[in-house]
């Protein structure tokens, strides 16, 4: 079982990962975004006790605003990238979010990255432009190459395992989007490396299976703004591949005739 775990190291206390403790999301109701979504009307109290929380639920749920919100609250573009990257400066509709959470840090890090796989393309683009304008040295921290000359997979994978390796809190929304099952493998195996050492945190927002079933991880599922924790064979997104796995064609031909 992973635990916070509190080391002196030459005289000084290391406090390991969760570095971020809990969010509470005050309720609020209203008639615009993002106050109709139905997780932002209830509200939320989220303990975050392990190094790696998976967050999940269906399409709307509200998932992609809760990690988009501790992203801003993090100090992150909400685009993707550090405390470093200005890729766009104009407000969004969560920043109006932000005085209704409350955020509890065992030890408040500065540093991390958000990632998000639908801004990959602009995030390139961002980093292109600071290598024309400043040189070729800022590839070093992307696989020595720009993200555009890669695929789509290989650059995510390029951006994780330069950019994960610090200590800071690090939180991607649908990473899987861009890998193949073999991709999401390897990019557990980077996650886990990170988890070892006790300097990093994760906060990840997914559909994948694959990726929910990382060993002693928590995993809360958004239902109709109810956040729950939830084992791996309670959540729908396995059951559903479960049914399909045990019979891929009598499974579709249920679901299209359905």
């Amino acid at each position: 079982m992973a635990v916070s775990i509190v080391l002196w190291q030459n005289g000084r206390v290391s406090i390991k990962a969760p570095f971020l403790k809990r969010i509470v999301l005050e309720g609020t109701k209203g008639d615009s975004y993002p106050y109709t979504i139905p997780l932002v009307q209830a509200g939320l109290d989220l303990p975050l006790t392990k190094p790696v929380t998976f967050i999940c639920g269906e399409n709307g749920s509200g998932k992609s605003t809760l990690i988009e919100s501790i992203a801003f609250h993090c100090g992150f573009n909400h685009t993707g990238g550090s405390r470093n990257h200005n890729i766009f400066n104009e407000a969004t509709d969560i920043a109006t979010l932000q005085e209704r959470f409350k955020f509890s840090w065992k030890l408040k890090v500065n540093s991390g990255f958000f990632v998000r796989a639908e801004s990959l393309y602009q995030f390139a683009s961002y980093i292109d432009e600071i290598a024309r304008e400043d040189g070729q040295a800022i590839y070093r921290s992307y696989g020595g190459a720009s993200l555009h000359a890669q695929s789509h997979g290989e650059a995510f994978l390029s951006l994780f395992s330069h950019q994960l390796n610090r200590k800071g809190i690090f939180i991607l929304d649908e990473p899987e989007a861009a890998l193949s099952p073999q991709r999401q493998i390897a990019l557990l195996k980077i996650i886990d490396e990170r988890v070892e050492t006790g300097n990093a945190q994760f906060i990840i927002a997914t559909h994948s299976p694959l990726l929910m079933a990382y060993p002693d991880a928590s995993l809360y599922y958004i239902n109709q703004g109810e956040v729950a924790e939830r084992s791996l064979r309670q959540i729908p997104h396995f059951q559903v591949m479960a049914r399909f796995f045990s019979d891929p064609v009598a499974y579709l031909t249920r679901a299209l005739e359905g």
